[in-house]
């Protein structure tokens, strides 16, 4: 074996095991693994978790928020704030923070993510261009899946329906759209599924960020994902306005999420903060109803979206953190609850990316945290360190050097 892991948890209920690498691969998993490995890790019983993954984030309009400030704290003001800087952002400046934001993730135990990578005829490819070059040359640290995200809309602006079908001929994975930002939404929306079905893409949509549910198009959406025959295929960011329906209408649009295999991604730390601005009192919490969901069988899971930028003045790239916001935010905080937590950073949202070979089983690829706790359910409480994180059985990153060591 390349690498075996001695005596670690991976679930709470069954004894402490080993766990054998070979070829990038997870070979075995057992109580005594009798091969040997040039490098054999002691666990002392703590925690080997799958590597977490980043199912929505931005990484080329991360930390920006001291160039220019949001100060309403709105979605308008978000927008407008970043439409302003964007032509302003080099080549070079979009790499340099993007890296940084990359070394974060792969500190904090992330092994995969799906960066929203804008363009526009102002801002030009450059964002989604530096993007695709780290894909490439991070393959071996992180994989990263580029979803061309038309931010400013695609039917209002002249020239940007030939740029979307111009990003997926650069090497885009995945069709994204934000269909409450433009002149139609339906329009935006069959957009969307015509481009993705030419290319044989994913779908990622930026979908029903509002407090109420005057404009809601999810229902739109799902009845055409399965239309088209793309259910597991779409996966959509934000949903704020499905907690704004009376809980009849609620559960018949998640019956039809659920039929249609949407995954849904809550964006706590920027919905939270954007969120219900115009509230005088009694303050809504303006996120997804991720209980609901999650009991309505729909794949949900917990991501960052955007790291100190006029989106989210903060943020550190730790899915943990994320975490930690979601469980008293989402009523997330009791035993039953603290229990699914975990997988809404790890299986769920590897289920909606599509990986196919994600996860602590032999056969997968060995994409694996050790952290610094005995209890499976403590990850999520304990903001344990990382103390390895391998990708494709090479280590990335370990606590003792701060940086990536593949950085």
């Amino acid at each position: 074996m390349d690498l075996i892991f001695r005596n670690v948890r991976i679930d709470d209920a069954q004894p402490l095991v080993d766990v054998a690498v070979q070829a990038g691969k997870i070979a075995e998993i057992a109580q005594h693994i009798a091969s040997t490995a040039g490098r054999e890790i002691q666990g002392e019983g703590k925690v080997l978790v799958a590597g977490f993954v980043e199912g929505h984030l931005h990484l080329e309009k991360a930390n920006v928020m001291q160039r220019k400030a949001n100060r309403s704290g709105t979605l308008k003001e978000a927008i407008a704030v970043t439409a302003e800087l964007k032509p302003t952002l080099t080549r070079e400046d979009i790499r340099e923070r993007s890296i940084q934001v990359l070394r974060a993730l792969v500190q904090a135990g992330t092994t995969h993510v799906r960066a929203h990578a804008e363009f526009d005829p102002a801002q030009g490819f450059t964002g989604l261009e530096v993007v695709l070059e780290l894909r490439e040359a991070f393959r071996e640290v992180i994989d990263i899946q580029v979803v061309a995200f038309p931010q400013e809309g695609i039917l209002k602006l002249p020239g940007m329906p030939a740029m979307m079908a111009q990003a997926m001929e650069m090497g885009a994975d995945v069709v994204g759209g934000i269909p409450y930002n433009d002149l139609s939404a339906q329009e935006h929306i069959d957009f969307v599924f015509d481009l993705a079905k030419r290319y044989g893409k994913d779908i990622d949509l930026h979908q029903d960020f509002a407090d109420d549910a005057e404009h809601m198009t999810i229902e739109y959406v799902a009845r055409r994902t399965i239309a088209e025959g793309y259910q597991g295929r779409v996966c959509v960011g934000h949903l704020t306005s499905l907690a704004a329906v009376s809980p009849a209408r609620q559960a018949q649009v998640i019956a039809l999420l659920r039929e249609a295999d949407i995954s849904v991604m809550c964006l706590p730390a920027t919905d939270l903060h954007l969120g219900a601005r115009g509230d005088s009192h009694n303050v809504r919490r303006t996120l997804t109803p991720v209980r609901a969901l999650r009991d309505g069988g729909v794949t949900v899971c917990l991501a960052t979206n955007n790291i100190r930028n006029a989106f989210t003045p903060y943020g550190t790239g730790d899915l943990l953190h994320i975490a930690q916001l979601a469980i008293p935010a989402c009523h997330l905080g009791g035993a039953d609850d603290q229990a699914t937590v975990l997988s809404m950073l790890t299986t769920n949202p590897a289920k909606a990316l599509g990986l196919k070979h994600h996860g602590l089983a032999v056969g997968n690829d060995a994409d694996l945290v050790l952290v610094d706790c005995r209890a499976v359910a403590d990850v999520i409480l304990d903001l344990p360190t990382r103390l390895m994180v391998l990708k494709r059985g090479k280590v990335v990153a370990t606590a003792e050097h701060r940086r990536s060591v593949a950085f």
